[in-house]
């Protein structure tokens, strides 16, 4: 059996590493100019992660031939090159039969399209598979136990997928039926992530971190309830345990946004700091024009579009939430109508 993998960056790699004793044929493909002539030659690079790929991978920029006799088809690119990566598979020569399964976590912008949405109309004939949930790429790398969801309406290919992604003892995967809800839990909370990284950097204490994550859990569950997911799925792993995860750990390139501009830091120089793509940025802007669209209340997500695009100071942020209008707290009601 063959896994094509799309994408050599850090969790592109990383997946590629963890999943090599799955199939017989694992492919690492990305655009020409994406791979080092290190990663090519010796299998291994320091950068975006550490790792050493074994001797079996194939790495090409050939996209035809990477996806030739793929049963399976991980998309493994920043938010905005799903469209055109979707684009370039139609014209490689895809197959209906093919399975292909999204991994990043973010919204299209200006359309507010989530991931899965752009492979669809881009390959309508495909099962589309959402992988999603706290999987940090360096633990991951650690050979820490990891657990994550696959989602998919049509549940034969979540169990095709579940059953040759899991890993035993390292990456243990769980299907849901509710891709709405398991693609807005795992993009949306990387703007809390920026927030819980911000009040790191300020010391704001213990007391509002559980304070912002709970905050901006609830903007999540009303967005995504709005939009018809089950209120159950913000709560599992792609909901509240990437929520968790990314809200609490340094690797987490959303919380480092966050944390530098806590410091006092510009954004341009923070993304340059950093050499990577960090997700939230955009999905800021992004679930704030969602909220505005459902005239849905979101002032945590508001207050670090605010911190992230213009010039307000951090304490200015700090004030800003602490001292909006006082209210009552939300409550739901578990159950999907």
């Amino acid at each position: 059996m063959k896994l094509t993998v799309l994408g050599a960056g850090s969790w592109g790699l990383t997946l590629t590493w963890l999943l090599t004793d799955n199939f017989d044929k694992i492919t690492l493909w990305s655009r020409e100019e994406d791979l080092s002539e290190e990663l090519v030659k010796t299998k291994s690079t320091t950068k975006p992660v550490e790792v050493k790929l074994d001797n079996k991978i194939e790495i090409t920029s050939n996209l035809k031939a990477a996806i030739k006799d793929a049963e399976i088809i991980l998309v493994v690119v920043a938010t905005s090159g799903i469209r055109p990566v979707c684009q370039q598979l139609l014209k490689a020569g895809i197959t209906k039969d093919q399975i292909v399964v999204n991994t990043s976590k973010g919204l299209e912008l200006p359309g507010l399209y989530r991931m899965s949405e752009v492979m669809s109309q881009e390959l309508p004939d495909n099962k589309i598979v959402v992988l999603s949930g706290p999987t940090l790429a360096k633990e991951v790398l650690m050979g820490l136990p990891t657990a994550a969801t696959v989602a998919c309406e049509d549940m034969e290919a979540a169990d095709i997928v579940q059953k040759n992604l899991t890993v035993p003892s390292k990456f243990r995967l769980y299907t849901n039926n509710d891709v709405l809800g398991v693609e807005l839990g795992g993009s949306l909370k990387n703007v809390i992530a920026i927030s819980s990284g911000f009040v790191d950097a300020m010391k704001l204490g213990d007391n509002a971190r559980g304070a912002i994550l709970t905050r901006g859990l609830a903007e999540i569950v009303r967005i995504s309830v709005a939009l018809g997911a089950n209120p159950s799925t913000l709560y599992g792993l792609s909901g509240i345990g990437d929520l968790i995860a990314t809200c609490s750990s340094p690797f987490s390139r959303n919380y480092q946004v966050g944390y530098r501009l806590g410091q006092g830091k510009k954004l341009d120089d923070i993304l340059a700091e950093l050499g990577s793509v960090a997700e939230g940025v955009k999905t800021t802007k992004a679930v704030c024009e969602l909220a505005k669209k459902l005239d849905i209340e979101a002032p945590v997500a508001n207050i670090i579009y605010e911190a992230v695009y213009t010039d307000i100071s951090p304490d200015e942020v700090v004030n800003k939430l602490m001292n909006r209008q006082l209210k009552g707290e939300d409550s739901y009601q578990f159950t999907h109508k």
